[in-house]
């Protein structure tokens, strides 16, 4: 009796799709999840890198006069719209790109003094201190897709920074 039982047992495979369903199914669920997480930071990256080359491009074509001195920040509304644009892309208010990126632009001005007897010509014959340029730089925390439910990434941040040369255009 108790061996036809076994026997039976052994011989039904009517719940054997969703055992190896309930095993796999982990296993599936991290690997899209996974993959999501991925694109998302890979995402995020890209808009910070391509709203820092744009708020240094956009910094780099102001007047001379905004950038008087080496290493400070430039004088004017130049900063502030170079925030803003890397921020919302756009000059006045936006909504943000990156969430947390409010604090995290910094806009400096640099000079370029050369190394030995460095003559420089053009645009910045008179330029005392070398030739001028912007830097652009910014740092967000990384905000995962999982982030709504408590899942959080401690130490995880985006940076980005970029020069351009002041042309004065």
């Amino acid at each position: 009796m108790i061996r036809g039982i076994f026997r039976r047992l052994g011989c039904n495979e009517s719940g054997a799709a969703a055992a190896e369903m309930a095993l796999v199914t982990p296993l599936l669920l991290i690997l899209l999840v996974g993959g999501l997480e991925i694109g998302n930071y890979f995402m995020d990256e890209h808009r910070l890198v391509k709203a820092v080359r744009d708020g240094a491009r956009f910094a780099a074509r102001k007047d001379f006069t905004f950038f008087s001195t080496c290493n400070a920040t430039p004088t004017g509304t130049v900063e502030s719209d170079t925030q803003n644009l890397v921020r919302t892309s756009l000059l006045s208010s936006g909504t943000d790109q990156l969430a947390n990126l409010a604090g995290g632009v910094t806009v400096t001005t640099k000079c370029s003094t050369g190394s030995g007897s460095v003559i420089y010509e053009g645009l910045y014959k008179d330029m005392v201190g070398g030739a001028r340029y912007v830097e652009v730089s910014a740092s967000v925390d990384y905000l995962p897709v999982l982030a709504p439910f408590g899942f959080s990434l401690v130490g995880a941040r985006l940076n980005a920074k970029q020069q351009a040369a002041v042309s004065g255009v």
